[in-house]
């Protein structure tokens, strides 16, 4: 039974055979109008073409989801200060997913009771994480963190912002190590290696550096086992290729990092058979279904999301960021000073609708940049930033950012007392961090200083959603979100493959709008 007139085909017609996922594959068959579509085969003269039925479950790497005990190639990323939160990276688990919990600026306490909490959610799953961000300046926290998932089970850490390769990753990847039946290296614990350096990524793909194997079994940290099968795996076998996005971003086009780490791990391979086997993620630009289906035909072996996140209702950031968000267009992001590397001029990718934050941050990284210290401002500069941006004056601020250091990193207060500059610098670190904050915890008074990390998929996000029931705050849920983006890529790329055949399709075919998760499930257009 044809399930179109010979085209041109009415659009709803078109599309609703395209949408329904779960229905039999489609076939183009040759007739005296022009190419028809049909659900069942045609005489082999007259078969044009087809498009086999494509589910989500069969994106992506197969063995990533073997790996990960997944059901779709779909991770969320960790979002700092617990905005991916332990009700994110649960819903995320039971749905077959992936989510990271941001521990990044935490509490070793606050991060250890979140992987309490999800471990008590999870009985008996291991498919969750939490991030690791590089600690230069402290490298015993970052042990001591290591530590923590190895004694609470965490099996999956997602390495970010690492300038180089440290000893207490490679002691993450390399404990727990053995060998099956098979002669097959089995790790134990699985790192994500997420950057925009490629010659970073590259040092990941390779086997853990052997000095720092043979440091961890001269310091009993592992076993002579262990560091003979560290040769045969590679440090990171998941590695995220990060590109224009929310937060730490070197703004580089995803799939131009994409490629370059394809042929990264194409080139080891030919020496290094351990590397063949390594998953290359996106993330970056990622969410909705035309970005993860880019993302899909080039390559990527699993998607990774961010910025849209945060907008939904498991994330803990306060509903007035998440109706600001959902208020973001493509254009109203930019880049401001990072907190945490503020004096590196680091950049961080945020909103500025409704927000002061970006041009406020920038007037205060060219304060530093121009003077020695806060005293040698100029007087009506110094009230402008004490009266509108601090809103306290500077030695207040100064008390804050002792009680912080003096507990957190004592180092940080000896060099600025012999640094006026560096005294300077952490008084407006101290502002950068707040405006976080704030944003965070919903402040009303402070929303003109809210920093809300964001990319500018958000508002292609918006755009997709509206009309929908994801349209509205309150609805967005991670998992909903998740489903229609995969769905929504499926039936994307069965409207290319027909159009790639010569098939004329209709506008309407190339759109996927949200729909609740039963209908998705039910394969409904």
């Amino acid at each position: 039974m044809a399930i179109s007139e010979p085209l041109p085909a009415p659009a709803e017609l078109t599309a609703h055979a395209l949408h329904r996922l779960r229905q039999r594959p489609l076939f183009l068959e040759r007739t005296a109008a022009g190419l028809a579509l049909r659900d069942e085969p045609p005489a082999a003269d007259q078969l044009a073409g087809c498009v086999p039925v494509l589910l989500p479950g069969q994106l992506g790497h197969a063995g990533f989801l073997r790996e990960h005990g997944l059901r779709y190639p779909y991770v969320a990323c960790a979002m700092a200060g617990g905005i991916s939160s332990p009700e994110l990276v649960v819903a995320m688990a039971q749905a077959g997913m992936l989510g990271f919990f941001g521990s990044g600026g935490l509490d070793p306490d606050r991060i250890e009771r979140a992987i309490v909490a999800m471990v008590a959610a999870l009985p008996g799953r291991e498919n969750f994480g939490v991030n690791l961000l590089h600690l230069p300046t402290r490298p015993q926290q970052e042990w001591a963190l290591v530590e923590l998932f190895q004694r609470l089970g965490v099996r999956r850490v997602s390495a970010s912002a690492f300038m180089d390769i440290t000893l207490p990753l490679v002691y993450f990847r390399v404990r727990g190590l053995q060998q099956d039946g098979d002669g097959r290296v089995r790790p134990r614990n699985h790192l994500f290696a997420k950057g925009s350096r490629i010659d970073l990524l590259r040092k990941f793909m390779a086997p853990p550096p052997a000095a720092m194997v043979a440091e961890l079994l001269r310091q009993g940290w592992i076993s002579a086992t262990e560091a003979e099968l560290a040769a045969h795996i590679p440090l990171a076998q998941e590695i995220t290729v990060e590109g224009d996005s929310g937060g730490h971003t070197d703004k580089l086009p995803t799939h131009a990092l994409l490629a370059a780490a394809q042929a990264v791990r194409a080139e080891l391979a030919r020496s290094q058979p351990t590397a063949a086997d390594i998953r290359i993620g996106a993330a970056g630009g990622i969410g909705t279904p035309e970005s993860a289906a880019a993302a899909l035909m080039a390559g990527a072996d699993y998607l990774v999301t961010g910025s849209i996140n945060q907008a939904a209702r498991e994330a803990a950031t306060s509903d007035l960021v998440k109706q600001l968000l959902a208020e973001v267009d493509v254009h109203q992001v930019a880049e401001a000073p990072a907190a945490d590397m503020f004096e590196l001029g680091a950049k961080v990718q945020v909103v500025r609708h409704r927000t002061l934050y970006p041009a406020r941050a920038r007037k205060l990284q060219q304060l530093y940049e121009r003077y020695s210290a806060w005293e040698a401002i100029p007087p009506e500069e110094r009230e402008e930033i004490e009266h509108y941006y601090f809103r306290v004056p500077f030695t207040a601020v100064w008390a804050e950012v002792e009680s912080y250091f003096s507990q957190r990193e004592p180092a940080q207060l000896t060099k600025a007392q012999h640094n006026p500059r560096q005294r300077m610098a952490l008084a407006f670190r101290w502002y950068l961090g707040r405006s976080s904050q704030w944003a965070q915890q919903g402040v009303a008074e402070r929303s003109t200083d809210f920093q809300i990390w964001c990319g500018a998929i958000m508002g292609a996000f918006n755009h997709w959603t509206r009309g929908s029931f994801l349209e509205a705050p309150a609805e967005r849920r991670v998992v909903p979100m998740a489903l229609n983006i995969l769905y929504g890529a499926c039936a994307l790329l069965r409207a290319r493959w027909l159009a790639a055949q010569g098939l004329p399709l209709p506008p309407a075919a190339f759109e996927f709008k949200p729909l609740p998760p039963a209908q998705l499930e039910a394969g409904a257009p």
